[in-house]
């Protein structure tokens, strides 16, 4: 690289680094938004049951990180299976976005936003048979202080819809 290319990529790497304490500095905080904290109701310690039973479905912490930036998402069942998200509001878009990966090869990535109180992602995947469906995740806090995750599926383009997963979150003690 050249003297001129170093000192551009130095002085680049310099504003990446000093951008964000420029924007405080100037009461102008990265990720402030009431937007950018309209997910904030996940944070927490989880332990998760199907609704309707006491029947365990894992574990899950929700972590916010990143300056608020980013909600880091670690789940794990009894069962051995473990899957992690980061879920990020993006100002240039106007949604949310989440990225599931799991151990069992699983990638989503969701898009969408609050609706009526509740936070609806939804997005494009696959069948276990690799036919094109739509998953759609609604999650709904409750006034407990527990959330309620809705995993929907459609094969028919958003027609009808299959519940694959309806979990109810409690914080820890």
């Amino acid at each position: 690289m050249s003297r001129h290319g170093r000192r551009l990529a130095i002085t680049a790497l310099g504003v990446l680094l000093l951008f964000p304490a420029l924007l405080a500095a100037q009461g102008n905080p990265p990720c402030s938004s009431e937007k950018n904290r309209e997910f904030d109701f996940w944070v927490g310690d989880w332990d998760v049951t199907v609704v309707g039973s006491d029947q365990v479905a894992g574990t899950n912490r929700i972590d916010s990180i990143l300056g608020g930036c980013v909600l880091l998402e670690s789940y794990e069942t009894p069962a051995g299976y473990a899957g992690h998200s980061h879920n990020a509001y993006d100002g240039q878009t106007g949604q949310w976005h989440q990225t599931w990966v799991d151990n069992a090869g699983v990638v989503l990535k969701l898009d969408g936003g609050l609706v009526d109180g509740k936070m609806v992602m939804s997005g494009p995947g696959l069948d276990p048979q690799g036919n094109a469906v739509i998953n759609r995740i609604t999650w709904t806090p409750h006034d407990d202080g527990s959330v309620q995750q809705t995993w929907d599926v459609s094969n028919d383009d958003g027609t009808t819809w299959t519940n694959a997963f309806d979990g109810l979150y409690r914080k820890k003690n």
